[in-house]
């Protein structure tokens, strides 16, 4: 919960400054982290039709908001920010097929595990590009966004071997 707290106030600190895309970029993470965590935490809850339909409905908005503000990156010229955007597009999709098909997920979990590794470490590379650049509000939303995403990791990585043993 405080870590959650501690995003938002950076949101809301992305949201007051000078660019829109860090503002866009930043809700729109938060609302997905939100929506990762409410799955992962009370998915059995989530089951039904219109619980359904409103989880991906917002996931839908949320991602939208995340390409917008990479597009943004892209015509700021904002290396950095746009390597993370894509980046955590990437691990977005490698927690949704292993959220989605988890028996895929421990069949190729040598892939999964390899891929995620690359993944977080090349968003390590970037808190340390940012902290080398003096941009410290950058590395250390980056770090908590790091930790963040390592426990949904592990909360959607427990997850997938329980419905793999199951099965």
């Amino acid at each position: 919960m405080v870590l959650f707290a501690l995003l938002a106030a950076n949101a809301v600190w992305f949201a007051l400054g000078p660019s829109p895309s860090k503002a866009i970029d930043a809700c729109a993470w938060l609302v997905l982290l939100a929506l990762f965590v409410a799955e992962t935490d009370f998915g059995h809850l989530l089951e039904a039709g219109r619980s359904r339909m409103l989880v991906r409905t917002a996931r839908l908005v949320a991602g939208v908001g995340v390409v917008a503000a990479t597009i943004g990156y892209i015509f700021e010229d904002n290396l950095l920010d746009t390597v993370n955007c894509v980046v955590w597009i990437a691990v977005v999709i490698l927690l949704e097929i292993e959220l989605r098909f988890p028996a895929l997920a421990v069949r190729a979990s040598y892939a999964f595990r390899a891929s995620a590794l690359t993944l977080y470490g090349t968003l390590g590379v970037l808190v340390v590009l940012w902290a080398a650049q003096g941009m410290w509000i950058d590395a250390y939303d980056a770090v908590l966004w790091l930790i963040a995403f390592g426990a949904i990791e592990m909360k959607v990585s427990a997850r997938t071997l329980d419905a793999a043993a199951r099965a």
